[in-house]
């Protein structure tokens, strides 16, 4: 259920209001990357995914189904955690299994099994055997897979390509603003690029040898990525995928 305004532990002094964006933005919750549906306080720059501005309580995920998950505002312990989706550090919102000690960030937790647009299914696993394709490795973190088994992103993946994202425009905007004493951050300099790095899709199109069959499959690779990266930044909607397409495309 989403609400247009709501009162949040995490910030009592304001409301947060409920608001779409296109630009990415940096959830003050979980501490990860957003863009699309948010809580946000504008007199205080605070924002939050919807994951993180109305968390369950508790819930079991289909991956782990002899785990109970419990809502955390920090890290509980002194132990520094990961999240078991990403493999990514855990340093905000999360959810904790004191059983078996795995961790997820909120947006991963809510990761949905199943992202179909209608042109492009792909399904979440735990564990795939085939080579991703940004980084052609295999295992490692939790991966989305296209039906017909052909396209493989790692979330993992996906969450760095982010973070350089977000560093590169950080360097480009702390050099334009040099000597001036402009503090950008991280909502205030414009959309960011999600470029898929070039050679991403590279080794896929030269095992195809056919040209039309290469640019379909650059194509639908494409679509496939969209959507998982809408995913892992909290939105899955094939709106935000559009966005998240021209991003890209830049």
């Amino acid at each position: 259920m989403r609400y247009n305004e709501i009162s949040h532990f995490s910030h009592p002094q304001h409301k947060l209001k409920f608001e779409y964006t296109e630009v990415l933005f940096k959830c003050d919750g979980c501490k990860e990357v957003g863009i699309g549906s948010r809580y946000r306080c504008a007199a205080c720059d605070y924002d939050l995914h919807l994951h993180c501005a109305l968390p369950s309580p508790s819930f079991v995920h289909p991956f782990y189904t002899k785990c109970s998950f419990q809502f955390y505002a920090r890290p509980p312990g002194t132990v520094e955690r990961y999240c078991n989706a990403c493999e990514k550090d855990v340093t905000g919102f999360m959810y904790h299994c004191k059983s078996c000690g795995f961790d997820l960030h909120p947006c991963c937790a809510n990761l949905p099994v199943v992202l179909d647009d209608g042109d492009v299914k792909l399904y979440l696993y735990r564990k795939v055997s085939a080579s991703c394709h940004r980084c052609g490795r295999k295992g490692r973190s939790w991966s989305y897979r296209s039906s017909c088994k052909k396209y493989n992103l790692h979330v993992a993946c996906v969450k760095e390509m982010l973070v350089e994202s977000w560093h590169d425009h950080q360097i480009m905007a702390n050099n334009s603003n040099f000597g001036r004493g402009v503090n950008n951050n991280f909502n205030g300099g414009g959309k960011l690029e999600t470029r898929i790095p070039k050679g991403t899709l590279q080794s896929y199109q030269k095992r195809s040898g056919n040209k039309g069959k290469m640019k379909k499959c650059s194509e639908m690779a494409g679509l496939a990525i969209q959507f998982v990266v809408s995913a892992v930044l909290g939105d899955p909607t094939t709106l935000i995928a559009g966005v998240v397409g021209s991003l890209i495309s830049k």
